[in-house]
């Protein structure tokens, strides 16, 4: 965590002023090297950069870690899902109070896709299959895994404890967990180099994805992560996509502190917008991103002041 407790001084040396806000240098917190917000980070970051603001990640184990530091002004920017961020900000969940009053949306990018990942030789085929067989759980670093787990078991009429649980700290952990045998699955989000890794490393995965799809096994889900919707890929859309399957997505947003200068958030939401391809040809995943969606509902988040004047100058809505 050194190097987000060093940005603390790029964060003080912001300044007015669109010349100034491009002259800075500035940083977005993400989660691990294999991670999707390690690569979407990066995806935002060099983005910003093509658009003249100098821009670098600073990796971290996982949001839960580096939302704290993006609060007290340690860092500009960082990138999670709006579930925990909404979360943050309240001390709801595993907060158990601490709020993080300071954090503001800077816009939204494209949902998260989730799915439970198993060997594509094995005779898992659905989320129930699961029962009784040795899984990751705990993510002592990652909080916000248990309860996505938990919802995606739901929609199966299942919990946590119809699984042998085996803990790791986080989604890489986990996956890495799954390469040496110890577990039959692990969860990630679709996209993420670290499934292809394990696609690569067992010869083949398969993306189990809900256990149903109907409205009652989504207001089970929801019962554990509140922002959840389900969303279908077709077959062959990503490592482990056998075919046509309905997963679990919620959505994802840059976010920063209500502190940093408006010009410098401005100049942040004008970059995710006009250099979407940027952020496409960075992490092709990225090219789901629609930049007129930006302006999406923050929940109980507010905008920072910089990007709502960017999004009144777009007529975003």
């Amino acid at each position: 965590m050194r190097k987000l407790i060093a940005s603390a001084a790029m964060a003080a040396g912001l300044v007015a002023g669109t010349g100034a806000a491009l002259a800075q240098n500035v940083g977005i917190a993400t989660s691990n090297p294999g991670s999707l917000f390690h690569n979407i980070g990066t995806s935002v970051a060099n983005a910003a950069n093509a658009n003249g603001l100098n821009t670098t990640i600073q990796p971290a184990t996982s949001p839960n870690q580096y939302i704290p530091y993006v609060n007290s002004g340690g860092i500009e920017f960082g990138v999670a899902n709006l579930q925990e961020v909404n979360y943050a900000i309240t001390g709801d969940a595993w907060w158990n109070g601490v709020e993080n009053p300071n954090i503001r949306v800077v816009g939204h990018l494209q949902p998260l896709v989730e799915a439970i990942f198993v060997r594509k030789d094995s005779d898992i085929m659905s989320v129930s299959d699961l029962k009784g067989k040795p899984m990751t759980d705990g993510y002592t670093a990652q909080n916000t895994i248990l309860p996505q787990l938990s919802a995606f078991y739901a929609t199966a009429g299942m919990t946590r404890d119809d699984v042998e649980k085996v803990s790791v700290a986080s989604v890489v952990a986990g996956a890495d967990a799954f390469m040496a045998g110890d577990t039959v699955g692990f969860i990630f989000a679709h996209g993420a180099g670290k499934v292809r890794e394990a696609d690569a490393a067992v010869g083949g995965l398969r993306a189990l994805g809900v256990g149903d799809d109907s409205d009652e096994a989504l207001a089970a889900a929801r019962e554990h992560w509140p922002t959840a919707f389900f969303t279908s890929l077709p077959e062959g859309a990503m490592p482990g996509v056998l075919e046509e399957t309905t997963y679990i997505a919620f959505p994802q947003v840059v976010f920063t502190h209500a502190d940093v200068p408006d010009d410098v958030v401005y100049e942040m939401a004008k970059a995710m917008y006009e250099q979407a391809s940027v952020m496409g040809e960075t992490f092709p995943p990225m090219r789901a991103f629609k930049p007129e969606n930006m302006k999406g509902d923050p929940g109980i988040a507010e905008f920072h002041p910089g990007a709502l004047r960017f999004f009144e100058e777009m007529g975003l809505n």
